[in-house]
């Protein structure tokens, strides 16, 4: 015979019963976790004495910045680097979230557009600009006897690709996140509990990630990216990345492919195209209501020649897609992922 509809109701809201409450209690130790994790990267940072946070506004460095201010007052200082791969509204909003929480900022100016090995835009380029940031921070350590320089790597960093990790080891930079076992998740909830506006922030990562490796880096194309992500922004869209194409024309070649016979020492011309990422979910708005119009006109009046959509959306690194088959082991633990 079958069960009895009483009795088998009555198991269903048993079972469910038991489901929320072990929801519960695994939510409830997760926090217990983080809280732990929270109190080891206060202790860690209270050690020191005094610590100089690299600060971007990012999640990471923002809630490193607030925990340092927290436990070592003015001994804390952050300080970030302003430079043509930093939008204007990051730096903006990064001073604004300083002031709101106040701890004290200092805004340096780097040298990173004076260093072709960083505008050759190799795979490694963030080493260049890791160095020289940490190579402007050392001096303001030392002068203003900081115990130790801090960066925002955490723990959810491991096994990705770091470029800037080798600038880090050299230069004996902590990475507190990471030694206290914070994850990105963790971070995030605990930057809520702060009440941080940076909890729910995109990853975000420098203007210079959009550019393929090997095409160069300049401030022009820089300027042409930010731009074009401020149309999308505008528009409500949240996870978005503008990747940044360089279409070579060789021999100012017509699209039928016949030479131009304008000129008699003919030399490549070039057009840009935009690779446009969308967090998946985004991507059916941006397809509706006129948008995709809307936004194609905006870009080419920047200059970009076409505006494409990629249909797999954004993800972390996409520009490393075809590199990651060519790279080693070794050199992916001292590579970082780009976002």
């Amino acid at each position: 015979m079958g069960d009895n509809p009483i009795e088998k109701a009555a198991r269903v809201k048993h079972d469910c019963i038991f489901v929320r409450l072990d929801k519960r209690v695994k939510k409830c130790e997760l926090a217990t976790v983080s809280a732990n994790k929270l109190e080891q990267l206060r202790a860690a940072l209270r050690a020191q004495g005094s610590c100089l946070v690299a600060y971007s506004g990012g999640v990471d460095s923002v809630f490193l910045a607030r925990v340092a201010h927290d436990v070592l007052g003015d001994r804390a200082l952050a300080v970030i680097a302003d430079s043509p791969s930093l939008p204007r509204r990051e730096l903006q909003e990064a001073l604004a979230i300083a002031a709101q929480f106040q701890f004290p900022v200092r805004v340096v100016r780097t040298a990173e557009f004076e260093n072709p090995d960083y505008l050759s835009n190799p795979a490694n380029r963030c080493y260049f600009c890791k160095h020289e940031l940490f190579e402007q921070l050392a001096p303001i350590a030392r002068a203003e006897k900081f115990a130790v320089i801090a960066y925002g790597e955490n723990a959810s960093d491991n096994g990705d690709f770091r470029p800037g990790a080798q600038a880090a080891a050299e230069f004996q930079v902590r990475a507190p996140l990471k030694e206290a076992g914070l994850t990105k998740s963790e971070i995030r909830e605990l930057s809520a509990q702060l009440g941080l506006p940076t909890a729910d922030k995109p990853q975000m990562a420098c203007l210079s990630s959009r550019i393929p490796q090997g095409e160069p880096v300049t401030p022009e194309k820089l300027a042409m990216i930010e731009a074009a992500e401020y149309v999308l922004r505008d528009l409500g869209f949240h996870d978005v990345r503008v990747r940044h194409h360089e279409l070579r024309n060789a021999n100012n070649q017509s699209p039928t492919g016949q030479a131009s016979p304008s000129t008699l020492n003919p030399q490549p011309s070039t057009n840009y195209l935009a690779r446009i990422e969308l967090g998946p979910a985004e991507i059916p708005r941006f397809l509706e209501d006129g948008i995709t119009t809307k936004v194609a006109e905006a870009l080419k009046k920047i200059g970009y020649a076409h505006v494409t959509l990629d249909l797999q959306g954004y993800r972390r690194g996409s520009l490393n897609e075809k590199l990651d088959s060519r790279i080693t082991d070794h050199e992916r633990q001292n590579v970082r992922r780009e976002a």
